[in-house]
């Protein structure tokens, strides 16, 4: 049994990310053990939650895996704690468009049997909060709506207005926080800027927070309310079974077995290269690799020995000109990818690898430039892969999700990487010799043989 919470709103911009990193930070500053979770395929906040915790934020996504597999992900990030909080996505019971509830906070909620704390942005409003309130709480009687957390209050005033409305919609006033905009993030075109481009007001954002928590919150009440959950159901998930069971995988025998010595994955990271799911390095290292990780921004050479080569989401743009002003690292991943050692790029890998981003030099590994856009492509996408690579034969089935402001010219190579059947029928990315190149956020606990047919692809 772990002790779980839910964190969820009636849509965005009411302050779940406020109130769960707070949450997280102050439980965790009291001495428990906390592991922090977040609906949906977002990169961003999980690295406010890591910060606050101590421990790897974790992603719970029923679209990108799977309803079957978020309690068993769930089990395998909080091993060991004592209280997991989990932040929700968008507004309560918005999910995957046009499929119903499915990767929605509320779906989530139920796999996990977890309560729900619903923090309600109550700013312009006083008795009202009431029916809004008991609309969210009696939508789905399978959402169990536990406490409400008041969320910009204007005043002692306001506050007892709030609570006295409340108190005949039978769902417990668990907390209220006045409207305190130092401890907000700064935000940029693709939502807030990463733990990892200002660590040091991060530290401090993250522990005013907690301060306005503890000082706003019922602690007490709120950690009893999660040790209530229950038991989970199923087993939690494990990297090594995982790809036991994979269709790529005739065999648990491992490349390092194989060879006796372990192909070295070089995971490109630091405050440019920031989105990634921990599970990735856990099944590249379950598939025999040695991960390492590196910086491009500051790193003049790839790791030694480096073997295969990841590089996932984050902001390249932002960093277009130091990027580029790394000549000897742009020149040694060109020469790795000329010698045919297997590349993953993802999203901002794809920019990488281009042959410039915004006028600005990159790897030109990809005969494609890249550019900032005005528009925002946004959502999750139905995937077949249109060519084999050192990720998925032609024919792989896989789900992902799209989210940047920038655009590659062309859209796709000779041998375009994935057919995207929603919202519109195109194909995009680069499959290159080894490498593989798009703009598609995949999670790869969904098909595991993608970790084991890339390290299979390494040469020790």
């Amino acid at each position: 049994m772990v002790a779980r919470l839910v964190i969820a709103a009636p849509s965005s911009g009411s302050g779940k990310t406020t109130v769960a990193t707070g949450l997280m930070a102050a439980f965790a500053a009291a001495g428990l053990a906390v592991s922090p979770h977040k609906v949906g395929p977002d990169y961003i906040d999980p690295g406010y939650h890591a910060l606050a915790t101590g421990r790897p934020g974790r992603n719970l996504d029923a679209y990108l895996c799977g309803p079957d597999l978020v309690a068993p992900l769930f089990a395998h990030g909080a091993a060991g704690c004592d209280l997991a909080v989990i932040e929700g996505v968008m507004g309560m019971y918005d999910g995957a468009a046009g499929q119903g509830e499915l990767a929605s906070t509320a779906h989530v909620a139920k796999l996990l049997r977890a309560p729900v704390v619903l923090v309600v942005d109550a700013s312009s409003q006083s008795r009202s909060v009431a029916a809004l309130v008991h609309g969210f709480a009696s939508w789905d009687p399978e959402v169990r709506v536990a406490g409400v957390i008041l969320n910009k209050v204007g005043s002692d005033r306001h506050e007892a207005l709030l609570r006295e409305a409340l108190e005949a919609s039978g769902v417990p006033v668990l907390g209220a926080l006045r409207r305190a905009p130092q401890v907000r993030a700064p935000s940029r075109h693709l939502g807030l800027v990463p733990v990892a481009e200002r660590r040091a007001e991060a530290v401090e954002s993250v522990a005013a927070l907690a301060s306005q928590v503890r000082e706003g919150c019922d602690l007490d009440a709120l950690l009893a309310l999660a040790r209530g959950a229950g038991p989970l159901p199923g087993a939690a998930w494990d990297p090594v079974s995982g790809l036991g069971s994979s269709p790529a995988s005739p065999n648990s025998s491992s490349t390092a077995g194989r060879t006796g010595a372990a192909p070295r994955v070089a995971v490109a990271g630091g405050a440019a290269f920031t989105f990634s799911y921990a599970e990735h390095a856990e099944l590249l290292a379950a598939a025999g690799a040695e991960v390492v990780p590196f910086d491009p921004l500051h790193d003049e050479e790839l790791p030694e020995r480096t073997a295969g080569l990841v590089i996932g989401g984050g902001f390249p743009e932002v960093y277009a000109p130091e990027l580029s002003a790394n000549e000897p690292l742009r020149k040694a991943v060109a020469e790795l990818a000329s010698s045919g050692a297997p590349v993953a790029a993802e999203c901002a890998g794809l920019l990488y690898l281009s042959r410039e981003l915004d006028g600005k030099p990159m790897c030109g590994v990809l005969d494609a430039q890249a550019r900032m856009s005005q528009r925002l492509t946004l959502g999750y996408r139905e995937a077949v892969a249109v060519s084999d690579s050192v990720l998925a034969a032609a024919g792989t089935r896989m789900r992902g999700h799209e989210f940047h402001r920038t655009v590659v010219e062309p859209g796709a190579g000779a041998a375009p990487a994935w057919g995207l059947h929603q919202p519109e029928r195109r194909v995009e990315g680069f499959v290159q010799a080894n490498v593989h190149a798009s703009y598609l956020h995949t999670h790869w606990a969904a098909r595991p043989d993608i970790a084991r047919r890339f390290v299979e692809s390494c040469t020790p």
